[in-house]
């Protein structure tokens, strides 16, 4: 039956195409090739897979003070620059109140809502805590005379 065909075809003019179905197939083994370059992949595919994944990403992060301006009104941005202004104000006042030819001087001092209280530990070390008058909550450090 096969020569038959065979024949038939080469009588049609189709000898060639023949010639290719009587062939047997050709195989060849499967190569895989790494995309990514951090696996050995082209480091030309580097920009395009960090792109996909910039792209793909929903997440935010909640530190981000870029995107957290961008979503403050321009009032409430002057808001708070006007507050960092004013607290800056109070603490060079209180500053002045605290010190003298460059030293800090032990005491207490009231500064708007703010207590600042500055304790002498001994050997040149200073203990200053800032309490918040109206929650209450405080810090503390100590510096080197």
């Amino acid at each position: 039956m096969y020569s038959k065909n065979c024949i038939a075809l080469a009588a049609c003019g189709w000898l060639p195409v023949a010639a290719l179905l009587a062939g047997s197939a050709g195989a060849t083994e499967l190569v895989y090739n790494h995309v990514n370059p951090s696996f050995g992949g082209s480091p030309l595919n580097g920009s395009v897979l960090m792109g996909t994944a910039q792209a793909q990403n929903k997440t935010k992060d909640p530190d981000d003070l870029s995107s957290r301006l961008r979503e403050k009104t321009a009032l409430q941005q002057f808001n708070e620059s006007l507050q960092r202004s004013v607290l800056s104000q109070l603490a060079s006042a209180a500053m002045s109140g605290i010190m003298s030819n460059g030293k800090l001087i032990p005491g207490i001092v009231q500064a708007g809502d703010f207590k600042i209280a500055i304790a002498d530990m001994g050997n040149g070390m200073l203990q200053i805590t800032t309490t918040d008058t109206i929650t209450g909550a405080s810090t503390t450090f100590q510096v080197s005379q």
